[in-house]
């Protein structure tokens, strides 16, 4: 549904995009993970006709962006990032605006049915000047579910929205993907990306850096740890010199320490075979699995963070 190769862009000496090529198939939810700046609003303008490319091809449900830019609107739905609602309109006027330019049926009853999905059926016949921007941003988004666009593009949705209203709008696009609709979304968020996403496509400097799904990139980064807690601080010790050839990050105060594997049982049963065997004084100890930020750190560095583009 979505095939997007080699795309570049700079602005004046800045090259934003470098080379960016990522898929999204039918049905599936797209994740574009990226730090502030990392690039990802600027290839969602781009793929949905709003800005133009310096190189690279991209193709939206069989449509070429160069040449068939028109059939490409047609075929999407778009959240950007800042609310566009019109202020001098009520919620539900806003509503009933954009199914009439989907041309959709029933459209007093597809503006109530948002409303209450949304939790805004209290609000729905107040301007939305007088919302909250967590409101505004609630309605903007109702805005896009409206119609039957094959893709969907939410550029950081769930920005302002509280923790009630965000796992609201994920049940939603949860229901969108459901439908047969395939998603594109772009967070900040790594719990957002583990949660929804089908694949998650990691930007970083302009580049795609690793593509797949959470459960994927986890194998390919396939790092565990072992938390121990001992008994003393010479338990702490000999623990450091049992383990000398390990990756281990000590908490002298917990009397803890963490040791990372390979992710394999035999890797964590062979170190705390070693424990056994020198007699370290083991309290307790947990078995963690890589998380998703840990691999995202990982790959962009602690650091990776740009100026906004």
């Amino acid at each position: 549904m979505i095939q997007v190769n080699d795309v570049t862009k700079s602005f004046k000496d800045h090259k934003v995009l470098d080379g960016v090529s990522f898929s999204a198939h039918p049905g599936r939810i797209l994740a574009l993970l990226g730090s502030n700046g990392a690039g990802k609003t600027t290839i969602i303008r781009i793929i949905s006709t709003l800005l133009s490319m310096d190189s690279g091809s991209v193709s939206i449900c069989g449509f070429d962006l160069k040449k068939e830019a028109n059939q490409i609107r047609e075929s999407i739905s778009l959240t950007g990032q800042f609310a566009t609602v019109d202020k001098e309109l009520t919620g539900r006027e806003n509503l009933l605006m954009i199914t009439a330019l989907r041309h959709v049926p029933n459209k007093k009853q597809v503006a109530s049915d948002l409303l209450e999905k949304f939790n805004l059926t209290d609000a729905g016949d107040q301007l939305a000047s007088s919302y909250s921007g967590g409101m505004r941003r609630r309605l903007d988004i109702a805005m896009s579910f409206i119609g039957d666009a094959p893709v969907v593009f939410l550029d950081e949705p769930t920005t302002g929205l509280d923790p009630q209203n965000r796992l609201a709008m994920w049940k939603m696009v949860k229901e969108i993907s459901d439908s047969g609709r395939t998603v594109l979304l772009t967070t900040q968020y790594l719990e957002e990306a583990e949660f929804l996403a089908d694949d998650i496509a990691i930007l970083h400097q302009g580049k795609i850096i690793s593509q797949g799904s959470a459960e994927a990139l986890k194998k390919q980064f396939s790092t565990a740890a072992i938390e121990v807690n001992v008994l003393s601080p010479e338990d702490l010790t000999l623990l450091q010199e049992v383990l000398g050839g390990h990756s281990i990050t000590i908490n002298d105060k917990l009397l803890s320490a963490q040791i990372t594997t390979n992710g394999s049982f035999e890797h964590t049963f062979s170190i705390l075979h070693k424990l056994e065997l020198a007699n370290v004084n083991i309290l307790d100890f947990s078995y963690q699995k890589a998380k998703l930020e840990d691999i995202f750190l990982s790959l962009i560095g602690e650091g990776g963070k740009q100026n906004d583009a």
